[in-house]
């Protein structure tokens, strides 16, 4: 299939994606509660800022201000009838900066988790799920998307609905998942499930990976655990900018831009193609991940005690792949620098 980031994977080894969406809008005036993807209507200009900030910090593709653009997730504001034009505007907004960048950046759909529970555990049915996705992906193909980016999701069912969702609309896709607990996702999807789930698809997407999750060191041991599977895909890498703590009424995420340089490379090393951060992440955070990117040699895929020596420790003794084990109740060897 030929598309723009196809084009761009087989031109480069390494592609830098954008950083966080919700830390740069809440920085921006959105309120908690809030549904970010109203401000593709209502506030264009600032969405403006949101994309082109990526492109000025050096991104090579950025994701549309569209993660809860479901209708399950839009109902919550009572705009579940507004799902094809606020992600048409969102994509919209995308096409006009990516066009306008002067070099090849490619513009991504994002589609976050329903927020709804599948069945049989939930009432959401996987035909259910896929119309909801495939109404989200005709609103972002409409509005010149370049490919779909399915983030943050924890059941294979749903990642499964929104593959089918991509392939009804004939469009590419990439699809990540969020391993928060112990290594695994939320419902219990091991690195090594993900990679032999991905290739069973009857629409693969061009790339899959690992976004938030807890941090960039736990983000890195599923990277290794990706590559240690053989796939021949690209694999995503999108961590989060250090750990979240609540300082003076807001959320704020320790980690240093040169913390995220490391990072950068680091998740290059362990075998990730394309690179970006999730939570907290800063266009002063992507600019250092670019300049570090751009200037330090590929080096050896590196071992559990680099990551933790440069990054700090993991949340857990294991990676989901083990038997046994669980959560430790504090991280070790923690060197972070406070942001």
């Amino acid at each position: 299939m030929s598309n723009a980031l196809s084009r761009l994977l087989s031109e480069r080894d390494w592609l830098l994606t954008d950083g966080a969406t919700g830390t740069t809008l809440f920085n921006m005036g959105l309120q908690s509660g809030d549904a970010p993807e109203l401000w593709n209507v209502d506030h264009p200009e600032r969405i403006t800022a949101l994309y082109q900030g990526a492109v000025d910090a050096g991104s090579d593709l950025f994701l549309t201000n569209t993660f809860g653009g479901t209708a399950a997730r839009l109902k919550l504001h009572n705009s579940q009838d507004r799902v094809f034009e606020l992600n048409k505007a969102g994509a919209e907004i995308g096409r006009e900066v990516a066009d306008a960048a002067g070099r090849p950046v490619v513009v991504a759909g994002s589609m976050g988790p329903t927020g709804e529970i599948m069945a049989p555990m939930g009432a959401l049915t996987h035909e259910l799920a896929v119309e909801m996705f495939h109404a989200q992906a005709e609103g972002l193909k409409a509005g010149g998307a370049d490919v779909l980016w399915v983030e943050t999701i924890s059941a294979p069912e749903e990642y499964k609905a929104a593959a089918e969702a991509a392939k009804l609309a004939d469009m590419p896709w990439c699809g990540t998942m969020s391993f928060d607990t112990a290594g695994r996702t939320m419902m219990g999807v091991t690195s090594a499930d993900m990679a032999a789930m991905v290739d069973r698809l009857e629409h693969t997407p061009l790339a899959f990976g690992a976004n938030c999750g807890v941090g960039a060191s736990d983000l890195l041991r599923t990277v290794l655990g990706f590559a240690a599977s053989g796939t021949d895909r690209p694999i995503i890498a999108k961590g989060n900018a250090g750990i979240p703590k609540y300082v003076d009424g807001h959320i704020h995420y320790d980690g240093t831009p040169e913390l995220m340089a490391e990072y950068a490379c680091l998740a290059r090393d362990a075998g990730a193609t394309i690179i970006g951060g999730c939570c907290g992440t800063t266009t002063e955070h992507l600019a250092k991940m670019r300049k570090a990117l751009e200037e330090r040699p590929r080096g050896e895929r590196p071992s559990l005690e680099q990551i933790t020596e440069a990054l700090g420790g993991f949340s857990s003794d294991v990676d989901g792949t083990e038997e046994g084990g669980g959560p430790t109740r504090e991280r070790r060897g923690r060197r972070r620098s406070k942001a």
